[in-house]
């Protein structure tokens, strides 16, 4: 007994140290941070989510209030709730405010009393014993359409800045939520047009929750210009100094990643931000060096190499990312042709590629007589013809560009009449494409030149993390769902935890031969489970098993981090199956848009935790069955990349990898009629006989 006793305690003392390292980090807020209106909130609000992402290694506590304000004058000042004072009780290491959001309305908004008792709460939290990081959350957008309430202006216009104000004026760190959900409405995301879903709130978690396990692992201080002007870009550093005689700037990140990585801007300095906010919370750096009235001329390529040479010896990692917008396209292109080793990649935003198309409007656009005369001067031609048959135009640069391998990517405005897209990017492309080089680019419906960039970077963002080695890859991080909509084929009012717990409950108690782990796709077999209304593949299954020796472990949205999730921590294996059947990855495809190879690596993940999980169970691994109708879809071709990623991967005894894709196709390639719904991706009662006779063959072998 005594033996026993002292197991006991010392079990007690090494969970209770386990739980004294954790990094506590405490969610302040209002109704946004509370969960209002998401089902299921207490496992699916943001600061909920937020704890998933980063892990048992810290403790995440959800402290927002309904309605609150950070005004003590507003209806419901945050500081006078309950959950104030527990914030503080907490002690936390970490502090994220996310408010102002209730403050615009109408009886509640004055600006500089919001800054004064904003600034209150900040000093508040950084006087307590713990001295905890203070980050600020920027609200996200609002898309309220009635009047005097909560005011979608006022949020963007006033209370937007004032939070990167005060970030600034603290030296606190900040994160930008406000461009998040881009600048349209969407129901799923946000339903009643204020608080985000539990969709919404996912992406909140991981935004923030890649920020701090992102800068955990931050080596670099930030370098600062000596004799520098410092002014606020968006809550951060920036400094304003002279290189030469030639104005430049450096903004300086809360912390820089591994290896000082930056990007540089190449003009319009401060115009749509987005895509340099987002990478200065991933540690980059952004630097700009005025070139402007130069046109990508031989002058600024020097003062670029001037300007790259200061960096390098300043520490800054020796391949810069280029951002070149409109005519920064032609600095952009002109510096990598002649220094393409010094490049990780190009974003190039309704670039000019040829001086004939802009400014001397050659083409479709009527041309600029005040730039052309600028731009012969720059260049030191004579005159118009001179200029004509220049070849050094970026678009003579595809060669070079594809023989260094530099990644590419443009976005553009299909209805752009400035720089047409016909005579820029669509020409590079083409012949980046004869090169076996093809770039990415974005296309914008019935947009013209302006705005530039995504409202939402996020693509962009992940473009260049990619290029530079620097992109997690979401597809092997295992998280829970959030799913919660009534096309999922639930019974009403159900959300993503309360169906994993209904697998969890169908698979109690039983001695299975075969379990089905998957999504959508797989949850149509439907199984023996209480929360699954739709169930089309359910009596094919019976038809060739037998009854109540099977189960559907399958749920619909989910991703390959999801089902990493539940296989690792759902305790399936207590049916002890024969078989595991694992299909999985079409909504990472689909729906998360991840790369092939990401796809791929969270398929084996989910794949290696199976073995790990059912070690006495034959593991079948199917990947993705085959989307899209015609074989050359874009989609198609997809999910043949990740299946010859598959089937060149080696994996344990225990499991078989089978290529599903001719079971459902024609010698042409063609889905067979009957099989798929009209989607391309979900199976009809045929398709799930036709995939249950050819597990039964597998099975028999």
């Amino acid at each position: 007994m005594k033996k026993i006793f002292l197991v006991c305690l010392a079990f007690l003392a090494s969970t209770a140290g386990s739980w004294a390292e954790r990094i506590k980090v405490a969610c302040v807020g209002n109704s946004i941070t509370y969960g209002a209106g998401i089902a299921n909130r207490e496992k699916n609000s943001y600061p909920s989510q937020l704890q998933y992402y980063l892990g048992d290694g810290y403790e995440v506590k959800n402290f927002g209030s309904n309605g609150a304000t950070a005004l003590v004058s507003g209806d419901y000042p945050y500081v006078k709730t309950s959950v104030y004072k527990e914030s503080k009780a907490f002690q936390p290491d970490i502090v994220l405010i996310k408010l102002g959001t209730n403050d615009t309305k109408p009886h509640n908004w004055n600006k500089e009393q919001f800054v004064i008792d904003y600034q209150s709460l900040i000093d508040t939290y950084r006087s307590l014993e713990s001295h905890p990081r203070i980050i600020l959350l920027t609200p996200v957008r609002c898309f309220l359409t009635e009047k005097n309430t909560i005011s979608p202006e006022i949020i963007e216009q006033q209370v937007r800045p004032l939070v990167e104000h005060l970030a600034w004026k603290n030296k606190l760190e900040i994160i930008n939520l406000f461009n998040l959900f881009g600048n349209q409405w969407k129901q799923p995301i946000m339903p009643d047009r204020l608080h985000p879903s539990s969709l919404g709130a996912g992406d909140m978690a991981k935004k923030i929750g890649r920020y701090i396990l992102n800068e955990a692992k931050a080596t670099h201080s930030g370098f600062i210009p000596e004799g520098a002007v410092q002014f606020n870009f968006h809550g951060y550093q920036g400094y304003d100094f002279e290189l030469n005689g030639v104005a430049c700037k450096i903004v300086k990140p809360a912390k820089a990643a591994e290896g000082n990585p930056w990007i540089w801007r190449a003009r319009f300095w401060g115009h749509e931000p987005q895509t340099d906010i987002d990478l200065l919370e991933h540690g980059f750096h952004v630097v700009y060096c005025e070139v402007g009235d130069l046109y990508g001329a031989d002058k600024a390529v020097k003062r670029w190499n001037d300007f790259y040479k200061y960096l390098i010896k300043n520490g800054f990692q020796k391949r810069a990312v280029l951002e070149g917008m409109s005519r920064g396209g032609l600095i952009v292109y002109n510096w990598a042709a002649q220094n393409p080793k010094k490049v990780a990649c190009i974003y190039a935003d309704a670039p000019v590629m040829d001086i004939k198309s802009w400014p001397m409007g050659k083409g479709a656009y009527k041309g600029s007589e005040t730039d052309i005369k600028r731009m012969l001067a720059a260049y030191g031609f004579d005159d118009e013809a001179e200029a004509l048959k220049w070849r050094k135009n970026p678009l003579n640069h595809a060669r070079k560009i594809a023989k260094a391998g530099i990644p590419v990517l443009h976005v553009v405005g299909d209805a752009d009449v400035i720089v047409p897209v016909a005579e820029n990017t669509d020409v590079f492309e083409k012949e980046m494409k004869a090169l076996g080089k093809p770039i990415t680019v974005i296309h914008k419906p019935g947009i013209g030149h302006h705005p530039h960039s995504l409202n939402n970077p996020e693509p962009i963002v992940r473009f260049i993390l990619k290029s530079t080695g620097r992109m997690d890859n979401v597809c092997t991080y295992a998280v829970p769902g959030n799913e919660f909509r009534s096309a999922a084929g639930w019974t009403n009012g159900s959300e993503w935890h309360a169906v994993a717990e209904d697998i969890e409950t169908a698979l109690e108690g039983k001695r299975l031969k075969l379990l089905l782990l998957g999504n959508s796709i797989t949850q149509g077999w439907g199984g023996s489970r209480n929360l699954v209304t739709y169930k089309p593949g359910k009596d094919a299954m019976d038809n060739v098993m037998g009854e109540g020796i099977w189960e559907s472990a399958g749920i619909s949205g989910d991703r390959t981090q999801n089902l990493l999730w539940r296989v690792r921590y759902g305790n399936y294996n207590r049916c002890r199956p024969e078989t595991v059947v694992i299909a999985i990855g079409i909504n990472n495809l689909i729906g998360g848009k991840d790369s092939a190879e990401d796809i791929a690596e969270g398929i084996v993940t989910v794949t290696e935790e199976a073995c790990r999980q059912f070690p006495e169970s034959k593991i079948v691994l199917l990947g993705l069955f085959p989307s899209g109708k015609e074989k050359d879809s874009a989609v198609r071709k997809q999910c043949d990349c990740i299946h010859e990623m598959l089937a060149k991967h080696s994996f344990g005894g225990s499991v078989q990898y089978v290529n599903p894709t001719e079971w459902f196709v024609d010698s042409d390639g063609i889905i067979k009629d009957g099989l798929y719904a009209g989607d391309y991706i979900h199976l009809t009662p045929k398709g799930y006989e036709c995939v249950a006779e050819k597990l039964k063959k597998l099975l028999e072998k």
